[in-house]
């Protein structure tokens, strides 16, 4: 299972990192030795266009090499303006997307070629989610992991169909809030 780090939960220190490891940034300006995605919050679908736009080309500019969408929509309603993100995004050069609405998606946004996280929450949710709509690969975020659980919650996800994620024992800090 290939590691995802979401910005919001730093994994384990006993968590190797590898080449097949991709580290989500916070802000542009923290250079990694890893490959990186820089993480835009949509808010739901809530942000304007032209500040997530701001916020891709600020990755574009920090030399990420994808974009980690996250609080994105799930339903039907959102499809469009995410496609057209996941299109301008490919247009600046950021061509690995990863969807993080965290919560199985429509049908339509398979369509769109990109990872989908459908489980982002804490390792209670997780024990008794009974992964209703998501497919083999998706991606699952598990914050909260008791440390003595945290390879038992790895394998966990593996046998769940991960093909994607994280399992961390830190909890997730609050998304950024914005002004109207």
């Amino acid at each position: 299972m290939k590691t995802l780090f979401p910005p919001y939960a730093h994994p384990s220190a006993d968590l190797a990192l590898d080449t097949d490891t991709w580290i989500v940034q916070a802000r542009p300006g923290r250079r990694s030795m890893h490959q990186m995605l820089g993480r835009v919050d949509l808010d739901w679908g809530g942000r304007s266009l032209a500040d997530v736009l701001a916020d891709v080309d600020a990755w574009r500019e920090d030399g990420a090499e994808g974009l980690f969408l996250d609080r994105a929509p799930a339903g039907e309603g959102g499809v469009g303006p995410v496609a057209l993100m996941v299109r301008l995004a490919a247009r600046r050069g950021l061509h690995r997307v990863v969807l993080n609405p965290g919560v199985p998606t429509h049908p339509l946004y398979r369509d769109l070629g990109v990872r989908i996280c459908t489980f982002d929450g804490p390792w209670d949710a997780y024990q008794g989610w009974d992964g209703d709509g998501v497919l083999p690969g998706d991606g699952h975020l598990v914050h909260g992991v008791p440390t003595a659980l945290l390879t038992a919650a790895r394998r966990l996800m593996g046998r769940r169909g991960a093909g994607f994620g994280l399992a961390t024992d830190a909890a997730p800090v609050p998304a950024p809030a914005y002004a109207e």
